[in-house]
């Protein structure tokens, strides 16, 4: 069942803060410092919040919580922000957590230092039937490619499934216009029932950085779908048009 929860309603906007001082103290515990890209920052924010809100306990909003009662959940090992997995071996090895919010100093910087991304010109006019199928083939796409993607299945070139893993609240506020479902991560199986019997039809999943999404697209491979591709960078790269509302 996926979960609706008003983002404007005044019992999130309370948790939402206090979710923000929550993060605050782990940077100032661990010595971290927060992504450059304040987009990733407000998003895993707003997913802490979120599963506060339905849970109790802040769960990494980039993995499902597993487990129907907290018996269930506390042995399932949820992820718990800041998890064991991140302070252990994704921040010292990667410097940075899984989710993106918690970096090293020296990480941050690295990334602030990083010149930007050349934009691609690409159009799916200028793309053959063959090689759209090509780009489907591909475990990881780019914002251009899956523009593209969707210009060709409107001209007929191509089918697949335009999947956002992202929450309701996310997906309510802006999400790619030309989206077929929304399975959020934390509600994923049970979400992902409305597909299960479209395994054989190509399908693109991405969420808000690339993250959640290329989670989501192991699993689906695991679960014999027969193509998943991820788009790397999420939607805040997509400069192609998109819609909000329910």
């Amino acid at each position: 069942m996926i979960k609706k929860i008003d983002i404007q309603s005044e019992e999130f906007q309370i948790q939402f803060e206090l979710t923000k001082q929550f993060t605050n103290k782990v940077c100032e515990e661990h010595g971290f410092v927060y992504n450059p890209e304040a987009d990733v920052n407000e998003s895993i924010q707003m997913g802490l919040t979120r599963n506060k809100l339905i849970y109790n306990k802040r769960y990494c909003p980039c993995f499902m919580v597993i487990g129907n009662t907290q018996e269930e959940k506390d042995k399932a090992d949820n992820r718990l922000c800041p998890c064991t997995p991140a302070l252990e071996e994704e921040i010292p090895t990667n410097g940075h957590c899984h989710c993106g919010i918690f970096c090293t100093p020296s990480y941050a910087k690295s990334i602030e230092e990083e010149s930007p991304l050349v934009e691609e010109n690409i159009h799916s006019k200028g793309h053959t039937k063959n090689e759209c199928e090509d780009i489907l083939k591909k475990e990881q796409i780019s914002a251009h490619e899956v523009e593209a993607l969707l210009e060709a299945r409107e001209l007929g070139f191509v089918n697949f499934n335009l999947v956002d893993t992202r929450e309701w609240m996310e997906w309510v506020g802006t999400r790619i216009k030309g989206t077929d479902y929304l399975i959020p991560t934390t509600a994923f199986y049970q979400a992902l029932e409305r597909i299960e019997n479209k395994k054989d039809t190509p399908v693109v999943v991405y969420c808000h950085s690339g993250s959640r999404s290329a989670y989501c697209q192991r699993i689906m491979l695991d679960m014999g779908f027969k193509s998943v591709s991820n788009l790397d960078y999420g939607i805040i790269t997509y400069q192609g048009e998109l819609e909000s509302g329910e």
